[in-house]
């Protein structure tokens, strides 16, 4: 073990965050040893400016919990951590763990560690490490640095070494090939020889027994470490892409390698950035084939981006674990392409408040400069990229001048699109009217002015045969149209309209018919009544008149069978639905006459009571009221009869609304009445 001074090496306590040191010094006065470890060592060694920096100590996680108190959170299953909290910063301690014993439960078939919580020292601890640079412990408060395997000699040569067997550590934890890479792509060091030998297939497929969450934070590390340039041909060449996307291309296409150029610059001029947005990157390509087969299903377009998106979603996770919000994330810059390639004029002001407006427009703009369109499965950005960068950069009153330029750029392209679709079908219509051929060799020729009377000599043909077809199906001509059937075929049946016309009778023809009838049948009776002695003989000269009045009519309105009567259009019924009559008598009717009928019986109780009460000596009295009561009962019956018989059916009754007259097929009620007072 080789004890360094931290002053010789450059390491000052003044240059530590004051988070890290708090959490050494309650450590330390606690009486457990605490020490800086990791990669905030290595960084500070290196002159990089560290992201993190944790700590390890010999205290266990519930003792490290009871002496920061609400402050510390324990986490992890496989190997127990503690997260101590101090103002923004969190600092991660560990416990010093010792090598699992040998045929320990806790290991799978293939070797690796499944649970690790075995605790040790600080020498045991250095083994388990598992990159040299890795294994050094910084004690600040003492100004000490501690070496247990030539770390400074490796940061010195600029070699990635792992700590003991290489293929045996590999078996422990496969997630460590991933660990070489990245740190491979940050410091731009060299594998050694052994290591340099474990990326092969097999070790690879040891990938697929870690968890997907435990390989998404890994991911996690790497996509936003500001080394992704470098970092990204090696997943590639090495093989690692193929265990951390699902269904990966053979290489990075222009639009991940732009992504990642601009993940980087963000990352060094200190702006948040999103992993998710990178992942959108990778499994672009996946979502357009995915797509392409929707589309062919003759889905909507809109439902069939949902479908691919997910489908897309759920296969990666089984590679990494995106949590939901970063799901979602992906799925609305896809989803927002389309809208914003070719937007709606009304959905330009929603579009540019959408939480994810900012992420798709970036994409957008990304697709633009990497030549998106080139793929086959892609659609047109329609340079709307630019257009949306300099929409930001406005004010309220320009954004709605651009808008309304904008609306009117498209119906200016519709309305010329439309024209030119106009003019080729007429020249074809033209051209097939005359005779002549179409060919699509012969390029377009502007017609002469004159083209245009046969244009409408064209139409007016066509016109006229519709209007010849609709004369044929009609009993007279059109109003106010006079077209010649010269040129027509002639039809298979012919209707002569004017005969038509003369056969049919209208209906003021049959009413002035039925009024001379009524005037010659109403003189008879007249005539009858003066030679008539008796009064006794009106009823039977009535009956006579009325018969023969009938017999004038029906013989006046003798047609002949060739002529078509129309008859007159029945009245339309009101919108209203009337109710259906009742054939039986309404409720209160029947307690009227219930009650009559009681009435009558009660009665003639009453008077045989009396009647039993007399003496046997007063017998003709009693004959005489007995009649008198048979007289009453049969009154009161026959009333109750009369009631009865005047009670109207509801069949015959007018309803309460009124009720329209129904047409007289024969003799008005004017001319009744008339009739009746000659």
């Amino acid at each position: 073990m080789a004890e360094r001074s931290a002053k010789q090496l450059g390491l000052s306590k003044a240059d530590l965050p004051n988070s890290i040191i708090e959490v050494i010094a309650t450590l330390s006065k606690a009486g457990f040893d605490a020490y800086i470890v990791g990669g905030g060592v290595r960084d500070t060694l290196l002159g990089l400016n560290p992201k993190d920096f944790d700590a390890v100590t010999d205290a266990r996680p519930h003792e490290v919990k009871d002496l920061f108190g609400k402050r510390c959170r324990i986490i992890g299953r496989r190997f127990q951590l503690a997260h101590v909290y101090s103002g923004r910063d969190m600092i991660e301690v560990a416990t010093f763990r010792a090598p699992p014993p040998t045929g320990n439960e806790h290991t799978t078939s293939d070797g690796m560690i499944v649970r690790d919580n075995v605790w040790g020292d600080i020498h045991q601890d250095f083994a388990r490490r598992d990159f040299s640079i890795n294994a050094m412990y910084y004690e600040p408060l003492k100004g000490v640095v501690h070496d247990f395997c030539n770390a400074l000699d490796d940061i010195k040569n600029k070699t990635l070494r792992l700590l003991g067997h290489a293929p045996l550590r590999i078996e422990e934890d496969p997630v460590r090939l991933l660990r070489a890479l990245r740190f491979k792509a940050k410091l731009g060091f060299e594998f050694d020889e052994e290591l340099s030998q474990q990326f092969h297939d097999d070790n690879w497929a040891l990938l697929d027994q870690v968890s997907p969450h435990r390989l998404y934070d890994e991911s996690q590390k790497m996509f936003t470490g500001g080394y992704l340039v470098p970092l990204l041909p090696l997943l590639f060449e090495y093989g690692a892409i193929r265990h951390l996307i699902i269904y990966p291309p053979e290489k990075p296409s222009r639009l991940v390698n732009q992504v990642a150029i601009n993940t980087d610059k963000r990352i060094a001029l200190g702006k948040s950035i999103n992993p998710a947005f990178f992942y959108a990157a990778l499994l672009w390509d996946n979502y357009l084939h995915q797509l392409a087969k929707f589309k062919k299903k003759n889905m909507p377009f809109h439902d069939a981006q949902l479908q691919a998106a997910s489908k897309v979603i759920d296969r990666q996770r089984i590679k990494t674990a995106i949590p939901r919000f970063a799901e979602q994330f992906i799925r609305d810059i896809w989803v927002m392409q389309p809208k914003l390639a070719n937007p709606r004029v009304k959905q330009i002001p929603q579009l540019a408040e959408h939480p994810r407006f900012r992420a798709a427009f970036d994409f957008l703009l990304l697709r633009e400069q990497c030549d998106d369109e080139l793929n086959p499965l892609s659609e047109s950005t329609n340079g709307m990229g630019e257009w949306w960068q300099t929409y930001q950069t406005l004010s309220e009153k320009q954004k709605q001048q651009a808008i309304d330029s904008f609306a009117g750029d498209s119906r200016r392209g519709a309305s010329k699109s439309s024209r030119n679709r106009n003019r080729s079908r007429n020249r074809q219509e033209d051209q097939a009217g005359s005779g002549t051929k179409v060919s699509n060799e012969t390029a377009y020729t502007p017609k002469p002015p004159k083209q245009k009377v046969e244009t409408s000599s064209t139409q007016n043909k066509h016109y006229a045969a519709e209007r010849a077809q609709l004369e044929k199906l009609s009993l007279g001509k059109l109003a106010g149209e006079q077209s010649s059937q010269k040129n027509q075929p002639s039809p298979l049946f012919t209707i002569n309209a004017d005969k038509m016309a003369k056969q049919v009778p209208q209906q003021t023809d049959i009413e002035k018919q039925q009024a001379q009838a009524h005037k010659v049948a109403g003189n008879k009776p007249q005539s009858a009544k003066q030679n008539e002695p008796s009064s006794s003989a009106k009823p039977t000269a009535q009956k006579a008149a009325k018969a023969s009045t009938d017999k004038v009519v029906s013989s006046q309105l003798v047609v002949k069978k060739d002529v078509v009567l129309l008859p007159k259009a029945e009245p339309i019924p009101s919108q209203r639905r009337r109710r259906q009559p009742s054939q039986q008598l309404s409720q209160s009717e029947r307690l009227q006459a219930a009650k009559s009928e009681q009435s009558a019986a009660s009665d003639n109780k009453v008077e045989a009571s009396k009647s039993d009460a007399k003496p046997l000596a007063e017998s003709k009295p009693k004959a005489a009221k007995a009649k008198q009561a048979e007289s009453k009962q049969a009154k009161s019956s026959k009333a109750a009869a009369v009631i009865v018989d005047k009670v109207i059916p509801k069949s015959d009754r007018v309803p309460a609304t009124r009720r329209r007259r129904e047409p007289s097929s024969t003799i008005s009620v004017s001319e009744r009445i008339a009739n009746e007072k000659k």
